[in-house]
């Protein structure tokens, strides 16, 4: 072989080795860089978790660590009525007839008592309501019945309590309007008493419509101070911050439970009206039918606490 063969064959090796240098090292940057990417994206994977699993941990440790509010003036989950102003109906004007213009007085739950047995003081009759303020049955009642339990609270005849629960949560498009509205009932009767009758009447005469998203909380405190709430700041704040939705939603599982005072009775709808403990069942839009239930159940009582008359001993004289 000649020479320039040798000298041809070499260049040729040395060519070729140098090919596969660089195709080594091109390898080795593609494998260098396959490497970063991987860790980079794990990294950022981690960084991700991390983040999430602090913030998971902040939200559950503080809503441990935040205690349920219960509201003031609460009695076995309901508020009993102390005044009923604000309302432009019966009770507005104590000297007053008590109706609405136009409107046919109701009785009043009174009993009459038999010639044979004089009572000192007659039974007071105990109303207990359970509303879901998106309850249209709820809203009947309230229309139908407002002027005579106001009329009948005026007079000292019955003690009337409101129970605000939230059953219809889920059909409010996702806002939950039920649980904010029981809510802001909770917060009337905790710092403004006194008007909690005239906002529940509110709530219910206006009622939303079901399956809608409901009044915001800025409008549902809108409607506390309208309806005469005293410390509009403070009721307004309370609303606003859904204070008492944790106690609602427990108070409404309670009474799915049992209602206290009763025989073994458990909330299945509402409204559901209790009177001296006994459910009534008439129609809840007619308010002469639920009167003449309030009467029975006060005659009732009235016959029970009423002692019968002990005859006098009459003294025979010796012959």
């Amino acid at each position: 072989m000649s020479s320039d063969e040798s000298s041809n064959a070499a260049a040729a090796s040395e060519r070729r080795d140098a090919v596969r240098e660089k195709a080594l090292q091109v390898q080795a940057q593609q494998s260098r860089a396959r490497l970063i990417r991987g860790s980079v994206v794990t990294t950022a994977v981690i960084a991700v978790v991390a983040v999430v699993a602090v913030v998971v941990t902040w939200a559950v440790s503080s809503a441990a660590s935040k205690p349920m509010l219960s509201p003031q003036n609460v009695s076995d989950d309901g508020f009993v009525v102390t005044g009923v102003m604000g309302l432009g109906i019966a009770g507005d004007d104590p000297g007053g007839t008590g109706t609405v213009e136009g409107e046919t007085p109701t009785a009043t739950p009174t009993a009459t008592p038999t010639p044979e047995a004089t009572p000192t003081e007659q039974p007071v009759v105990d109303i207990r309501v359970y509303v879901d303020y998106l309850s249209t049955g709820s809203r009947e009642f309230q229309l139908a019945n407002a002027q005579q339990l106001t009329k009948w609270v005026t007079e000292d005849a019955v003690t009337l309590s409101y129970y605000p629960v939230a059953m219809l949560t889920s059909k409010s498009n996702g806002t939950k309007y039920s649980l904010r509205a029981a809510s802001a009932a909770a917060c009337v009767a905790t710092h403004s008493p006194d008007y909690f009758f005239a906002y529940n009447n509110t709530l219910l005469t206006q009622q939303p419509e079901i399956d809608s998203d409901g009044y915001t909380d800025a409008e549902l405190a809108d409607m506390a101070i309208a309806s005469g709430a005293v410390g509009a700041k403070v009721v307004r704040a309370c609303i606003e911050d859904q204070d008492f939705a944790s106690w609602a939603k427990t108070a409404t599982e309670r009474a799915l439970d049992g209602l206290p005072g009763t025989d073994d009775i458990a909330l299945t709808g509402t409204p559901m009206v209790l009177v001296n403990g006994e459910p009534y069942v008439g129609a809840m839009n007619d308010p002469k039918e639920f009167a003449q239930f309030v009467l029975t159940v006060a005659s009732d009582a009235y016959y029970e606490e009423t002692p019968s008359p002990t005859p006098t001993p009459t003294t025979t004289p010796t012959p």
